[in-house]
């Protein structure tokens, strides 16, 4: 007789199968010499009455090994009793991923652990195209252990967990209910329970009492509800109508239908934890006897070394969906071919790599019925309506640049209407978000609709969560993320310099001149005097166009010399002599004309940018006033460029701008502006034709939206 320690609730219904399978085991091995002597005790559902237990058993009783205890809780004692003592702790049940088989060789479990189901349930959520998950647990070794896993699990596929729900078993059904109230507070509705069904069950009840299972909803269970370990009542059955589940898969077989028509005679469904122990008990009852055969011929009696294992892995996953007091199975998960539906269960393995697109495609699961008896998918999150909070957003009140946010109140509603590019960039933001965020502007101003306060002043707010974020041109400063959140920017960075251009002086009615230099144009007339002289002493002997009295022949001279220029001359040509100096002077002047026309053309149409100023040390060298319109920027010129301070004024508008420059230092006003490159280019985009950005541009991080430290836009960071 081989002592062996039975562990198990009184109450569980695991443990008359465990006495069936040693009773069914000997009846068929008659012949086997060894045989287990189970020395039961109960573990009383407690941590502390099971470690009790088990030392009784392993000082008292001397057993070679132990069965059970049923939960992960129990068991991380119990494990850490039997290493000291040497005794195989060997579990059906203990399923938390945390308990690990590879890490204590005197730990054996015979089921599978909770991390096998993370990637069929992951799947799962990835095929309906839910981006936040809240996951709702016990407090308790075996909700803790998966935990873990299954946020990796979603990492690996951009789901977000926004919130993690934790529950003690020992919680009191109204504490139950305020959790599930909290939940309605924020916009996910896609719940993961993983939970023993004795606290699962009381929270779907508190969960359909709060109207929770409705069609906005998505539920999704692990298999710690379905193994019926502790099974789910009839009342919780009906409270998780539309409900989505994974459980293995478990393979008929002749000997599986054996067992169920002996032992489920009035039962509705099998006991998976059940079918384990019985396993269990008939592997260590043959393990025993193999045992004992292997020693009898030394007759040494000694306990075996077990080996550490990684446990088992199930080949195949079930999607349930729970319609009525059923659970329907709707699909088929399996490492290699991912989910496919219930109608191509029989064909998984002729699947092609081209089939495997079923991975990611809804149509290979049959369409569930969801909470609330649609078969339209819940989106995944609504607009909380609870406490009817809404997001406050702190926006400017500014006259400075109101392209970028702009208020006006309706004189007769007295209703504020918001535009730019700020507030155009938020709704197009808001849009892409996976989940819907309420929200309410709160214009920061005086009791007559002025501006309360500097930027600055407008992030103090948000840092003393009198709003929660900020929409706005604000610029991402360091000295700010001390006490703020920024998002990714959503303009270009960068301070430029403004400065006027000078006026083109050589634009006048004399313009026709500036072509050519003076020198050029007297040259090029003597030129034509010359050549017409030259001409006219060529042809004067055989030519009589070029005879006459000296004032025609002089007068036919110039002629002659300036209608070539535009080669409307009409005497005729005599000498050889006179056409070989025509050809080389029609060819100068040819060249002289069509650079004439080149720079004059130049002159009229191009536009000539003369800047006043060029560089940003003969303006600080020169002491010049320059102007600035936000306080950092003042802070740049200072500490960067070394302005002196009392050289620098400040602008709030456009136009101050355009009045400043044109003054100038001299006369009450700045050579240059310095700002941001967004504003500066909505100034020359109104003043083109005046202004000019010249010099290098100073790089700062651009414009961004604003939450406070203490929530933080997680969501909209990434979709900025």
């Amino acid at each position: 007789m081989v002592k062996v320690g039975v562990m198990i609730d009184k109450n569980s219904r695991v443990g008359r199968h465990i006495d069936m399978a040693l009773s069914d085991f000997y009846a068929e091995h008659a012949s086997y010499r060894t045989r287990l002597s189970l020395c039961s005790r109960d573990s009383q559902n407690d941590v502390v009455a099971a470690a009790s237990a088990a030392l009784d058993l392993m000082e008292n009783e001397q057993v070679y090994a132990i069965i059970g205890p049923e939960w992960s809780s129990q068991a991380k004692f119990v494990i850490d009793l039997g290493a000291r003592a040497q005794v195989p702790i060997i579990s059906f049940s203990a399923t938390s991923p945390s308990l690990s088989p590879a890490q204590n060789i005197y730990f054996v479990r015979t089921t599978y652990d909770d991390s096998v189901q993370v990637k069929a349930i992951a799947a799962v959520v990835q095929i309906f195209g839910w981006k936040e998950v809240v996951p709702l647990y016990e407090d308790t070794e075996y909700g803790n252990g998966l935990i873990p896993c299954i946020t990796n699990a979603f990492q690996e596929i951009d789901t977000r967990v926004p919130y993690r729900s934790v529950i003690h078993p020992s919680a009191h059904d109204i504490d139950i209910l305020n959790e599930l109230i909290k939940l309605m507070t924020m916009q996910t509705r896609v719940f993961l329970v993983h939970m023993t069904a004795s606290l699962g069950s009381r929270l779907f009840l508190q969960a359909n009492k709060a109207g929770m299972l409705n069609d906005e909803t998505v539920w999704i269970v692990t298999d710690g509800l379905t193994s019926l370990l502790d099974p789910v009542g009839y009342r919780a059955k009906e409270s998780m109508q539309g409900v989505i589940g994974v459980r293995p898969h478990l393979p008929m077989s002749k000997r599986l239908e054996r067992f169920k028509k002996k032992y489920l005679i009035g039962a509705r469904k099998l006991n998976l934890f059940a079918l384990w122990g019985y396993d269990t008990v008939s592997a260590l009852a043959n393990a025993v006897e193999m045992a004992w055969w292997n020693s009898s011929k030394s007759r040494n009696r000694r306990r075996t070394r077990p080996k550490a294992g990684d446990g088992l892995r199930p080949s195949k996953f079930e999607v349930f969906n729970v319609v009525g007091h059923n659970e329907w199975v709707i699909g088929y998960w399996t490492p290699k071919h991912g989910l496919c539906s219930k109608r191509t269960k029989s064909n998984v393995s002729n699947f092609t790599k081209k089939e495997n697109g079923c991975r990611t495609s809804k149509d290979n699961l049959m369409p569930p019925i969801w909470p609330g008896g649609t078969r339209q998918q819940p989106k995944g999150w609504v607009i909380p309506t609870v406490t009817g909070k809404k997001m406050k957003i702190g926006v400017p009140v500014t006259q400075r640049f109101s392209e970028f946010f702009k208020i006006v109140w309706d004189p007769q509603t007295d209703v504020p209407t918001y535009s730019g590019f700020s507030y155009d960039v938020f709704l197009e933001v808001l849009k892409e978000l996976p989940f819907a965020l309420p929200y309410e502007f709160k214009p920061f101003m005086n009791a007559s609709r002025q501006s309360a306060g500097s930027y600055d002043d407008l992030l103090y707010q948000c840092y003393l969560q009198v709003v929660d974020a900020v929409v706005a041109d604000m610029t991402i400063i360091a000295n700010r993320s001390n006490y703020v959140d920024f998002a990714l920017p959503y303009s270009e960075s960068g301070v430029s310099m403004l400065v006027a251009m000078k006026d083109d002086k050589r634009r006048n009615m004399w313009i026709f001149l500036k072509p050519l230099k003076w020198n050029l144009w007297l040259t090029t007339g003597l030129a034509f005097v010359f050549k017409g002289f030259i001409v006219w002493v060529l042809e004067r002997q055989k030519n009589e166009d070029f005879n006459g009295s000296p004032g025609e022949q002089f007068r036919l001279c110039l002629w002659f010399s300036f209608s070539t220029l535009v080669f409307a001359h009409r005497e005729r040509i005599m000498s050889n002599l006179t056409r070989l100096v025509l050809v080389i002077w029609l060819f100068v002047v040819l060249i002289i004309t069509q650079s004439y026309t080149a720079n004059l053309a130049s002159l009229l149409t191009v536009q000539r940018l003369q800047p006043k100023f060029v560089d940003v040390h003969d303006l600080v060298r020169n002491r010049h006033y320059v102007g600035y319109q936000s306080s950092f920027v003042k802070e740049l010129l200072i500490r960067e460029m070394n302005f002196d301070e009392s050289r620098l004024r400040s602008y709030s508008s456009p136009e101050k701008y355009h009045k400043a420059l044109m003054k100038g230092s001299g006369n009450g006003g700045v050579d240059a502006i310095f700002d941001e490159t967004p504003y500066l280019k909505l100034f020359l985009a109104k003043y083109c034709d005046k202004y000019t950005i010249i010099g290098p541009t100073y790089k700062t991080d651009g414009f961004a939206f604003v939450s406070s430290t203490s929530l933080s836009l997680c969501s909209m960071h990434y979709y900025l």
